[in-house]
Parts: C-alpha cells; structure tokens; sequence
C-alpha cells in the first residue's frame, strides 16, 4: 500500500468518525434543549397562586379610552 493510498483511507476513516460525532452531538444538543425548554415552560402560569403579567382585558376596552374627569 502506497503512502497515498494509506492517507486516503485514514481521511477517509477520520471523515467517517467525524460525521458520526457531528450527529451523535447535534442529536443530544437538541434532545437536551427540548428538555430544557418544555421543562421551564410547564407549568409556569398555572394553578390559583399564579404570577407574572396577566392579560386585564378591561384595561384596553374602548370604553376606558376617553375618561376624562369632570370637576
């Protein structure tokens, strides 16, 4: 086996390993994240102690645009 041909087939093992590991992270990366995003996301705003900012539907309503008041 030539010195060219030993190279090529090292490349190409080495391209081999590399494209592996390039899934095997990507796919963990994501699996990881997913966890990451579902877990900080449920449950949040729920339940009779909830926190955060709330939607006040009475706050926008267009009767409350224009209150001025009279003296």
């Amino acid at each position: 086996m030539t010195p060219i041909e030993m190279a090529q087939a090292e490349a190409e093992k080495t391209f081999e390993m590399f494209i592996m590991w390039s899934k095997r992270v990507t796919i963990y990366a994501i699996i990881f994240l997913m966890i990451v995003v579902f877990g900080c996301n449920s449950g949040v705003e729920t339940g009779p102690n909830k926190t955060g900012s709330q939607y006040n539907g009475e706050s926008y309503s267009p009767m409350n645009l224009n209150n001025k008041v009279k003296k």
